[in-house]
């Protein structure tokens, strides 16, 4: 294993070097991952609004939406393949070599996306080559997300994990405002023509902001606790066998612990999109409500973040999962009721309980696993979430409401993940103030591990 000198010396860095550094990581894993999730969410927001007329223009609406919805899903089921490719190679190579490529992978594949001829061109080749696309996003996000937070958390204060892990967590809220921000310009300037070539320009300009997104991952060094793994000689083979076998339990209760956060957050952002202009609303008001939610993350994930530094973060995130389970029917009570504030009003408290847990979201799973498998762990736990909660989302909130005739379903369906992340998280150890360099601890029984807070 080969690895640059430079980064080889990190722990013979002064303090003023190291802090530049950490900075760097920082911005590195935020604006990376923004891009990363600009990107994933034009898709969500197209697939509301634009691709059942493009792809699907013979079925009937409610067919043509589920359809839309369904090549959606598929890129949540590709996002556990790409933690696997990803996390295997990021736990034998590094974070940052890993990093360059799922940025650039998501970049060609969005640009693709935007110059994609419609059905009425090329008939079913369209919804056949948008699904292949979709599929080469979610291999990339999901190699994304667990090789950015760990590239901040590893390299930042270790008493501040909370905090330092919920920044490229910031790069989710970043991304919805950029697409949904420039999908409502765009909309404004093209009027009808949104539909028929607007919509592409904001996924044509995903290539200058990956070129951004390059210039800066380029000049970031490897993550310190990662270079100590290589100079140590303790890099493992085949990492994600090895992690599946020995915390395959770790694995499935962080895909649990997340069906409150993440399943709600896709009906909010994707689902209601529709769901609000059915009601006669317009897709600016829409988007704009989604943008101002997204606009609130931004100080309440870091907040979250850092407070789940200060008193645990079981305490934080089971929290905000009971809340979750209360407000599903609070916010469709809202939006149900036709007023075009209240709506509003809705829309953009929307994201509040998702905020709560998405702070200490990152460092509660990464701390999960031992830094020579916490690339390939983390990302399979994060990842396989999107299979069972993400994906199926907004399908099952359009499918239910089909059904039962009331979107309060849907908010029965959100109050069951909440019960189901409140009991994953309560059987997962809580390490918020362990030494995570310390591998020993990753092998005892699953109680509380040495030097945690205790579990609630």
């Amino acid at each position: 294993m080969v690895l640059d000198p430079n980064e080889a010396r990190t722990g013979d860095m002064d303090d003023q070097t190291r802090t530049r550094e950490v900075r760097k990581a920082a911005l590195a894993s935020t604006i990376g991952t923004s891009i990363e999730w600009y990107d994933y969410f034009l898709y969500g927001t197209a697939a509301a609004l634009v691709f059942p007329k493009l792809f699907f223009p013979n079925e009937s609406h409610y067919v043509a939406l589920l359809e839309s919805f369904a090549t959606y899903a598929v890129g949540f089921g590709a996002r556990p393949v790409g933690a696997a490719i990803f996390g295997h190679w990021g736990d034998r190579i590094g974070r940052k070599r890993m990093l360059i490529v799922t940025l650039l992978m998501m970049g060609i594949a969005s640009a693709l996306i935007g110059v994609l001829p419609g059905a009425n061109s090329i008939g079913t080749a369209a919804p056949v080559l948008l699904i292949i696309l979709r599929i080469f996003q979610g291999i990339a996000v999901g190699g994304e997300w667990s090789g950015s937070v760990l590239l901040s958390m590893e390299w930042g204060n270790q008493k501040r994990r909370g905090l330092m892990g919920s920044w490229p967590q910031l790069g989710v809220a970043i991304g919805l405002i950029l697409g949904t921000g420039l999908m409502t310009l765009i909309n404004s300037l093209a009027g009808s023509s949104f539909t028929s070539w607007g919509w592409r320009i904001p996924f044509l300009f995903s290539l200058v902001m990956v070129a951004i997104g390059l210039y800066i991952r380029l000049r970031i060094l490897e993550t310190p606790m990662f270079a100590s793994i290589i100079s140590e000689r303790k890099v493992v083979k085949a990492p994600i066998p090895e992690v599946i076998v020995r915390h395959w339990r770790e694995i499935i209760l962080s895909a649990l612990l997340r069906m409150s956060e993440q399943m709600p957050f896709y009906v909010v952002t994707a689902f209601v999109l529709s769901y609000v202009v059915d009601k006669g609303f317009t897709r600016n008001f829409a988007l704009i409500g989604t943008m101002c939610a997204a606009g609130l993350e931004l100080f309440l994930v870091p907040y979250f973040g850092n407070l789940s530094d200060r008193v645990g973060r079981k305490k934080v995130y089971m929290s905000g999962a009971a809340l979750m389970g209360v407000w599903g029917f609070i916010y469709f009570g809202l939006l149900n009721t036709g007023v075009g504030w209240i709506v509003f009003i809705g829309i953009v408290l929307g994201l509040i309980p998702h905020a709560v847990q998405y702070g200490p979201q990152a460092s509660l799973i990464a701390e999960s696993f031992p830094t020579r498998l916490r690339y390939g762990g983390s990302g399979l736990g994060y990842q396989l979430s999107s299979v069972i909660a993400g994906g199926p989302a907004a399908l099952m909130a359009t499918y239910l409401i089909h059904q039962f005739g009331t979107a309060y379903a849907v908010s029965g369906y959100i109050a069951i993940s909440a019960v189901i992340t409140l009991v994953a998280c309560s059987m997962l150890p809580d390490r918020s103030a362990a030494d995570i360099t310390d591998d020993a601890q990753y092998e005892t029984a699953p109680a509380t591990a040495a030097g945690a807070q205790p579990a609630i």
